[in-house]
């Protein structure tokens, strides 16, 4: 897409977007509104299709859940959903724009769903609010544990390469995962929690709400940091983070606006 495009407009007031995902191909947007429904679009900005998400039980209502959590499969044909309601699903949407959305995962937890990876096909990476990081597979819809931690994961963020990831939790402990190794190891404490958070070819980049980006090598050592706290037009916290598929750019998003570095 190499202009903007305003994607659709909120007439009664302000409608927080929880959750958002490119397709892998490139060729599908994502986006999940406040109304727990997942709209499609196509790499033109113009939308294709939608489909309502369901919770974890019809007997509690379609208002008893929020959507936390959105990530396409690496093979751009599968919706994962995580949602407040200690569920995390997955719908078949398929290659085409006219296929039927079917669920073909429920992978039921704990507690609340806050974050989602999917770094290979029969591989996905849920993230609790009661501090486990989970693994769950799409091929036998069986789920284990790979950590467990005593404060909620707010983030997850994947490598490049697919082979590690890093979660990100409300104590501001980062904590990397081999999957080569299975190892989880604590690398570093940030100094606030950390919503905003990438894990780039050259290390990892947080953000948060004392209006800093701070990045990190994978032994947790600080490599660079932009501080935005005596800025005069009073920068607010970063809330959301991306990078591109290389491992390169990085897109942080605050309150209003958006810094690439």
């Amino acid at each position: 897409m190499g202009e903007n495009f305003s994607f659709f407009f909120f007439e009664d007031g302000a409608a927080k977007i929880p959750a958002m995902d490119w397709s892998p191909n490139g060729k599908k947007l994502a986006i999940a509104n406040a109304d727990r429904v997942v709209l499609l679009f196509d790499e033109t900005g113009k939308r294709r299709d939608k489909f309502a998400t369901k919770p974890i039980d019809a007997k509690y209502g379609k208002k008893s859940y929020q959507v936390k959590a959105l990530v396409f499969s690496p093979d751009s044909t599968r919706i994962a959903i995580g949602q407040t309601d200690n569920i995390a699903y997955v719908y078949r949407i398929g290659k085409t724009w006219d296929e039927k959305k079917v669920i073909c995962n429920k992978f039921v937890q704990s507690s609340a769903v806050i974050a989602l990876l999917w770094p290979s096909e029969d591989r996905l990476i849920i993230g609790l609010i009661d501090g486990k990081v989970r693994v769950a597979s799409c091929r036998n819809n069986r789920c284990s544990t790979l950590y467990k931690t005593d404060v909620s994961v707010i983030s997850l963020a994947l490598s490049p390469d697919c082979r590690s990831f890093v979660s990100g939790h409300s104590d501001g402990s980062i904590i990397l995962y081999s999957m080569d190794r299975r190892m989880q190891t604590k690398i570093l404490t940030h100094s606030c929690p950390p919503y905003a958070l990438v894990y780039t070819s050259n290390g990892i980049i947080i953000g948060g709400c004392d209006q800093r980006i701070i990045s990190y090598t994978e032994n947790g050592q600080i490599l660079q940091q932009f501080d935005y706290r005596n800025e005069t037009d009073h920068e607010k916290e970063f809330t959301v983070a991306v990078r591109d598929s290389f491992g390169q750019s990085v897109i942080f998003g605050s309150f209003d606006r958006f810094f690439f570095l």
